[in-house]
């Protein structure tokens, strides 16, 4: 479905008198990120009358330049706004990193290294065993303890009526509540190509579109945000969505 700039019924209800904003994956883009906070104050300051609630889907590091200003902005957002923060497959890795430095290399080809500069940790762009060592020391070290609780405390999943926002998915055939966390963090193409309705409309992102992919049984908000300059934010709204 061609992404509309009108209300989209959707078949799907969000809880009453709730409108929830759920923001694709940011991937070290805190230019984008203020900017779409403050789209997301201005809609709720043109339409107000409800409750907000932001969503964020996962992958806030990694890639784009600035890991460290997207966590550090969306701690002070949660402790004024009520919001939900999923976690994303790169926080996954980051989190298993400073005991686990054999991850180097995986983490490093999908943009680790920029998340350790953000961090002031400078690495070579191929860190050998030893230096992976040093570096998981490092980033034990340096990372704030309010970062470091932030990636700790997120999500795997969030219900709200008739939605169900995750990272990456969920596997067919299984309940939504007996999803497994790898299968929440990592899943593509399983997910990506059943056809059949879920439980609950799925708001998903991880992997990346051109534009906003709306289907029958789930909503990709992933549009490649570290590289495209977009980064999608979807609001809905009793039976309606849009984005912003």
């Amino acid at each position: 479905m061609t992404v509309s700039a009108e209300p989209i019924p959707s078949g799907f209800r969000a809880p009453d008198g709730v409108r929830i904003y759920a923001v694709g994956d940011i991937h070290g883009r805190a230019d984008l990120l203020k900017e779409k906070l403050a789209e997301i104050d201005a809609d709720m300051a043109a339409r107000p009358g409800v409750e907000a609630l932001r969503i964020f889907i996962g992958d806030y590091i990694d890639r784009g330049p600035d890991s460290r200003g997207v966590v550090e902005m969306l701690i002070e957002l949660g402790r004024r706004e009520k919001c939900v923060f999923l976690r994303g497959n790169h926080e996954a890795i980051l989190l298993d990193f400073p005991h686990n430095p054999k991850l180097m290399p995986a983490w490093r080809s999908v943009g680790g290294i920029d998340t350790l500069a953000s961090y002031g940790i400078a690495s070579s762009p191929e860190p050998d065993p030893t230096e992976a060592l040093q570096l998981a020391n490092a980033f034990e070290l340096t990372l704030p303890d309010s970062h470091r609780d932030f990636y700790r405390n997120l999500a795997m999943s969030y219900a709200a009526g008739d939605l169900y926002f995750v990272h990456a998915g969920v596997r067919p055939g299984i309940a939504l509540e007996a999803q497994s966390v790898a299968d929440r963090t990592w899943i593509r193409h399983e997910f990506l190509n059943h056809e059949g309705l879920f439980e609950k409309l799925i708001i998903h992102g991880h992997t990346p579109a051109p534009e906003p992919e709306i289907r029958p049984n789930r909503i990709n908000i992933d549009t490649r945000a570290f590289s495209s300059g977009r980064l999608t934010c979807i609001w809905l709204e009793g039976d309606r969505f849009g984005f912003i």
